[in-house]
């Protein structure tokens, strides 16, 4: 896909913690009303992209009226495969696409929420598979061992030691259990390096029982 042929206003599901990276998956439970439209309404478009976006954190209290304030960058991805459940509920898989910067959000008489968007800044998630030169993956795997022990996780280790430098950086950058700053840190890491060197911060950080004050300095 061209930067050009992507639109210039796409829907939007803000949900705390769900991250999608371009060139990854994400599993998704659509059963609200308003997302129930939203994906009706996303499967009449040629592109067929949904916007992944994290809720801002708000210290204090807010107004029940207003919608939930939003990061300003965001990752969509292509609807590429769904099925229905028989009591109305959907069950899809989104691919990420690109990345893009919000500029502003869009009122209408939708249900879910809209935004008008920018993909100028990140022209590399329409290129190829990104690698990670310098890559110390023996390090990086005994450093994850240790915290998918200290999480009690598990995982396919042959697979992991298999994968391509993106597909592991970016598969664990999802689906490690990190708070929804934290992933928003992965996902506006500019290069696979830069998100591999804050995976890796966050898991070393996760280890030695570091604050999340700390980990933002």
């Amino acid at each position: 896909m061209n930067k050009h042929d992507l639109p210039d206003t796409i829907p939007v599901f803000p949900l705390p913690g769900a991250l999608l990276l371009p060139r990854s998956r994400l599993p998704l439970h659509l059963f609200e009303p308003r997302y129930l439209a939203m994906m009706d309404d996303v499967l009449k478009t040629e592109n067929r992209l949904i916007g992944m976006v994290q809720p801002l954190e708000v210290s204090g209290e807010m107004d029940a009226a207003k919608p939930v304030p939003l990061h300003r960058i965001g990752c969509a991805g292509r609807l590429t495969s769904f099925s229905e459940t028989e009591d109305g509920r959907y069950m899809v898989t989104l691919s990420g696409v690109s990345r893009f910067r919000i500029s502003e959000e869009v009122d209408g008489f939708a249900p879910y929420r809209r935004c008008r968007v920018t993909w100028d800044e990140f022209d590399r998630d329409l290129g190829s598979t990104e690698m990670d030169e310098g890559f110390d993956r023996a390090a990086f795997l005994s450093s994850l061992g240790r915290f998918f022990d200290d999480q009690g996780l598990k995982t396919d280790w042959e697979s992991l030691s298999e994968a391509e430098d993106e597909l592991l950086i970016n598969s664990l950058s999802m689906l490690c259990p990190f708070e929804p700053e934290d992933k928003q840190a992965l996902l506006e890491a500019p290069t696979l390096k830069t998100r591999r060197e804050t995976l890796t911060t966050l898991i070393e950080f996760a280890l030695r029982g570091g604050s999340v004050e700390e980990r933002m300095q």
